[in-house]
């Protein structure tokens, strides 16, 4: 998979690029409570951000499309660093709440789709073969190296070594990352005139089901974040609430080893199916464990599902996307996913404070039945054109 010329520098430039989408967040969170004393103001700020990325990402994608990656991402990124910069210096300062708000919702509108962007360059580079498979499949254990590694990292920096080191580090990662994939234009997607009259991505009809699906599936990866934390205070070991929700990730990361390593004859549409109902599926039995480390390992086999869910939904997004709308309709997913986590945490907090933890996993519980009926419901929608193989369609 890594024989093509450029391959390891994009990998390796994406990887470190993509790392804030997982330290962001708490960083501002930790940063903003520790000096304002205000868990309210700091995730208010935080959602804000979220948000601002969730709404701006397929248009950023879209941009990428229409301009190259090597021309959008640098003024992307360096305004990115400015705002992130502004958003540390204005809570340093101690000035009016609103300069918060204003400097998050210009960090996400100007965080980029890092993911994306990676996965479109391997469309390019192994598009219409088996080894694409292979691609997501890795991206898919990276993104969840990322999910365990960042927030750890952030939180040691901030707490350890002083609270504004976590969103240096993770500012950093950014330009760093950023900048370096921008200067590989000899495997970036050649930019293609978009067509008249062809829209958007969401509007075609199997990627409004994928982006349904991966809204259901961000309200699970949302509450089950916040229902673990509670979960493990409420047994008196708050500490391990990152060692369980590791283990979430840790599932997904070794399913992903495994899915993408194997060839496969069904095709994508039933492996996107029958991924989804394995997923619910193996989510129940968190709802009746009351054991902290028995709930590592229920959510490690609950996390097992996640990287063929996502790996089969990004594969069955390039090949329904045009080429010239192909980042932006993969950053729908990430914008759904994106929605689909702010909603789930909300939820899940809500109904812990209400009935209690273990109750309130049933939401994720019933999240991921509202994403199985959408995706048989709507598996019609699913063919790929032109599938060379079974495996393909």
């Amino acid at each position: 998979m890594f024989e093509r010329p450029g391959v390891k520098a994009f990998v390796l430039a994406g990887l470190i690029g993509r790392m804030p989408m997982s330290m962001l967040g708490i960083g501002v969170i930790l940063l903003i409570s520790t000096l304002t004393q205000s868990y309210a103001t700091a995730g208010a700020v935080a959602a804000t951000t979220n948000l601002a990325f969730a709404v701006a990402a397929p248009l950023s994608g879209r941009l990428v499309d229409r301009f190259g990656q090597g021309r959008v991402i640098p003024p992307f990124a360096v305004l990115n660093a400015l705002a992130l910069s502004a958003l540390m210096i204005f809570a340093g300062w101690g000035l009016p709440d609103w300069t918060y708000y204003l400097s998050g919702l210009v960090v996400g509108a100007t965080s980029l789709s890092i993911g994306s962007m990676v996965r479109a360059r391997w469309s390019v580079i192994y598009g219409g073969s088996g080894r694409l498979h292979t691609a997501f499949a890795f991206e898919s254990v990276a993104d969840e190296v990322v999910f365990v590694t960042g927030p750890a990292l952030v939180t040691v920096l901030a707490t350890a070594v002083n609270p504004y080191a976590g969103l240096i580090v993770a500012m950093l990662c950014m330009l760093g990352g950023c900048l370096a994939l921008a200067a590989q234009r000899g495997t970036q997607p050649p930019v293609q005139e978009l067509k008249s009259g062809s829209g958007t991505p969401i509007l075609i009809p199997g990627v409004t089901v994928l982006a349904a699906v991966a809204l259901a599936l961000g309200a699970i990866f949302g509450s089950v974040d916040l229902i673990t934390v509670a979960f493990a205070e409420e047994h008196g070991v708050k500490g391990v609430a990152g060692f369980l929700l590791a283990a979430f990730a840790g599932g997904s990361m070794v399913s992903g080893l495994w899915f993408g390593s194997r060839r496969w004859r069904i095709s994508l549409r039933a492996r996107f199916v029958r991924a989804l109902a394995l997923f619910a599926i193996g989510l129940v039995p968190i709802m009746f464990v009351g054991h902290p480390w028995i709930m590592a390992g229920a959510l490690f086999l609950a996390g097992f599902a996640i990287s063929p869910t996502l790996i089969t939904c990004f594969s069955l997004t390039e090949r329904l996307v045009p080429q010239s709308l192909l980042t932006e309709g993969m950053a729908w997913i990430s914008t759904a996913i994106g929605f689909g986590v702010s909603a789930g945490s909300w939820a899940g907090g809500r109904l812990t404070e209400a009935y209690g933890a273990s109750a309130a996993y049933g939401f994720s519980v019933a999240a991921a039945v509202v994403a199985v009926t959408i995706g048989i419901g709507g598996s019609g929608l699913l063919r790929v054109p032109g599938a060379a193989s079974p495996a393909e369609s």
